[in-house]
């Protein structure tokens, strides 16, 4: 039985380059781009999403599998096929949405693709204004769009665990 607050099925890609293991690609989305299309958003929640980074990522189509959206993630935001995938983790949590106090709490259901790129230099790809590696320890939480941070911690890098450090 779905949640009477809803249930979202996503799946994200943490892709890495071969040369550093705390940098993780994150774009800045082109508002001009087709999100809902690409990205399951609309064009609310790009503009809430504004300038901070956001993982490759993508609510699962009706009857599509995590591993066909991993792929699908990758052609239409990287503009590539999938690369090298170094290991897939499942995350569940239900929340209540902030002003929420009665009914069921809304539940999300992750499929987190950890993936190796090829070279440090990161894709080019037609829906992204910037698409980079970034540096997890240099890069402040607020800077990243809301569900993201959470994804890196779910996976063990979290943003911003570096800063500080000498």
């Amino acid at each position: 039985m779905v949640p009477s607050d809803g249930m979202c099925l996503s799946a994200y890609l943490v892709v890495r380059p071969p040369s550093d293991e705390r940098k993780v690609l994150l774009g800045r989305l082109d508002p001009s781009a087709e999100w809902l299309e690409v990205g399951g958003l609309t064009p609310d929640r790009v503009r809430s999403i504004g300038d901070r980074w956001m993982l490759p990522s993508c609510h699962l189509l009706l009857l599509e599998s995590p591993d066909d959206a991993a792929r699908r993630i990758a052609r239409e935001q990287l503009a590539s096929e999938l690369p090298r995938v170094e290991g897939l983790s499942v995350h569940s949590e239900g929340y209540r949405r902030p002003g929420e106090t009665e009914g069921d709490p809304h539940w999300d259901l992750q499929f987190v693709y950890r993936v190796r790129w090829s070279s440090d230099r990161p894709p080019v790809a037609p829906v992204w204004r910037e698409l980079a590696f970034r540096d997890l320890d240099r890069l402040p939480r607020e800077e990243i769009a809301r569900a993201q941070g959470d994804v890196l911690d779910l996976v063990g890098l979290s943003p911003g665990a570096g800063r500080g450090r000498a």
